[in-house]
């Protein structure tokens, strides 16, 4: 049975094409695009660029992307890898001698690695786009030149950033309130200037130049010439009778798969109130992720990471009645995730970031364009494959998801989260293959994640001893005793919080299509034609 819902949360549900994101206005373009005769890659790519203009707490053009695409016919999923190498500039010695045991999450350009969001967008306009680019990007041009209503996610972040003059567009004499206008001139400029003459002009162009300079020899004129984006080879595993899929490292997504794999061969209760079911996919997110900052880097193996082999140890270790022993085999960060489904059935599962809240605290200034802080993957171990250096991918905590059943398409979905995007993604596979919840049942129901002493949200596995079961608000009581009488450490938060993921899903049934889009977002929403 499915868990209860404080909140009446339906499920949205249309035959030909559906749309989910953080916020109405994106998801909204992205459909206008679907019935301009455009795709399903077509309305992401307009999705992702509003949210580029109306979500820059979260996402924008100064940060990463990640992206599956789903067509019928396809054996696997298309996976595109558009995160961001370090600079030809970046020196961990230095970083070293300057007393750094890890780069700085903010105020310093380190931590930006090449912005790979508009590489993207221009790969997956190359390769699946139907309609011009420049008509993709107009619905976010409009926003930016002529405003958007600021919402109370975007207000409650803005302390952050308003002692900064680069973060003007968000500055007002007597401050903000929700439903007044914001434009942003530079980033409707830089918007138009990539629809007419494609990622040149941003990389090459007036946002190219102003990184530069910013950089102050972090980045080379070549850093910038050369694509951030890689069509990759995704990864899958079997669980619940489906084909489960994800983007290969340096994402994290590989946690997914392998404890979706080591909780498919548990007792896991079909009713997600028993506190057996938070129990065992608490353990199978510890089993599989504890090492993750061992064997996370850009050139590790992804199929060995979900292999049998490598995860059939960790799931013997699980035991029903107690909390098993990891380690011994044998900043809340902020992201926008959107989906869409159109009505030949191709799926798009995309994800884009600045990593932590708006970032490094840097922009460039001429198109106020804020700059991600995904360096923070990097660490400065001598020799570690992770480490910060000249054209290196850090690990990346951005893992959008997709689901196919005999190769036909069945879900598309994902989350923001920083570490704990596997988690929630393990949960939303759980409740939605396993127990059978609706799409709406799925995304509004609570959850856990696991988290660390660190506060970031970002270093959940630098002490896999230390860590605490979250349990959001709404939750059972039960959750809470079964948990502690199994012996987890749990610290309850409030009723639908962010701290848990902004997640959405479109689901393809033989009726049509069902989908949700977070109520955690607050303005988010599942828009269908």
């Amino acid at each position: 049975m499915p868990s209860r819902i404080e909140v009446p949360f339906a499920t949205t549900r249309s035959p030909n094409g559906m749309v989910c994101s953080i916020d109405h206005l994106a998801s909204s373009a992205g459909i206008a695009m679907m019935r301009s005769g455009g795709n399903a890659v077509d309305a992401a790519i307009a999705t992702s660029a509003v949210l580029a203009v109306t979500s820059q707490h979260m996402c924008g053009m100064g940060g990463d992307l990640w992206a599956l695409i789903h067509s019928p016919g396809d054996a696997a999923p298309a996976a595109l890898n558009s995160s961001g190498r370090a600079g030809s500039g970046a020196d961990p010695d230095r970083a070293r001698s300057e007393g750094l045991s890890e780069l700085p999450l903010s105020g310093d350009i380190r931590i930006t690695p090449v912005p790979g969001c508009v590489d993207g967008w221009a790969a997956l306009h190359e390769q699946y786009g139907s309609l011009p680019l420049s008509s993709l990007l107009e619905p976010a041009v409009g926003y930016a030149e002529d405003g958007f209503p600021a919402n109370p996610q975007l207000l409650n972040s803005l302390p952050r950033v308003a002692g900064n003059d680069w973060a003007g567009d968000y500055l007002r004499q007597g401050g903000l309130a929700p439903g007044d206008l914001i434009r942003r001139p530079g980033v409707a400029r830089t918007l138009e200037a990539v629809g007419a003459e494609g990622r040149d002009a941003f990389y090459l162009g007036e946002f190219g130049a102003g990184l530069l300079e910013l950089g102050g020899g972090e980045y080379a004129p070549a850093d910038l010439e050369r694509s951030q984006a890689d069509w990759v080879a995704p990864i899958m595993v079997k669980a619940w009778g489906h084909e489960l899929w994800t983007v290969p490292p340096n994402s994290q997504g590989y946690l997914s798969l392998a404890s979706a794999w080591i909780a498919e061969g548990l007792d896991l209760p079909a009713d997600a109130e028993d506190p057996l079911w938070v129990h065992l996919l608490a353990e199978a997110s510890k089993q599989a992720g504890y090492d993750r900052p061992d064997v996370l880097h850009e050139g590790a193996d992804g199929a060995h990471l979900v292999s049998a082999e490598r995860l059939a140890s960790r799931r013997d270790l699980i035991d029903n009645d107690r909390a098993a022993p990891i380690g011994h085999p044998g900043q809340t960060g902020d992201t926008m995730y959107m989906c869409a489904v159109d009505h030949n059935r191709v799926g798009v599962s995309l994800i884009q970031s600045n990593a932590g809240g708006w970032g490094s605290g840097l922009a460039e200034l001429k198109t106020r364009i804020f700059l991600h802080n995904r360096g923070l993957g990097f660490n400065l171990i001598p020799g570690h494959p992770a480490e910060y250096g000249p054209g290196r991918r850090p690990p990346h905590t951005l893992a959008p998801a997709l689901v196919t059943s005999e190769g036909r398409l069945r879900t598309v979905l994902g989350t923001m989260g920083g570490d704990s995007q596997p988690q929630v993604i393990l949960q939303l596979l759980a409740r939605l293959l396993h127990t059978g919840s609706s799409p709406g049942q799925t995304i509004a129901s609570p959850r856990f994640r696991l988290y660390g002493e660190n506060a970031t949200g970002f270093h959940t596995w630098a002490d896999p001893d230390s860590l605490v079961v979250q349990v959001e608000g709404h939750a059972s009581r039960g959750w809470d005793e079964g948990l502690v009488a199994r012996g987890h450490r749990i610290d309850r938060l409030d009723r639908h919080d962010s701290a848990f993921g902004h997640a959405h899903m479109i689901d393809v049934g033989p009726e049509g299509l069902s989908g949700a889009a977070d109520p955690r977002a607050l303005v988010g929403a599942a828009v269908g034609m």
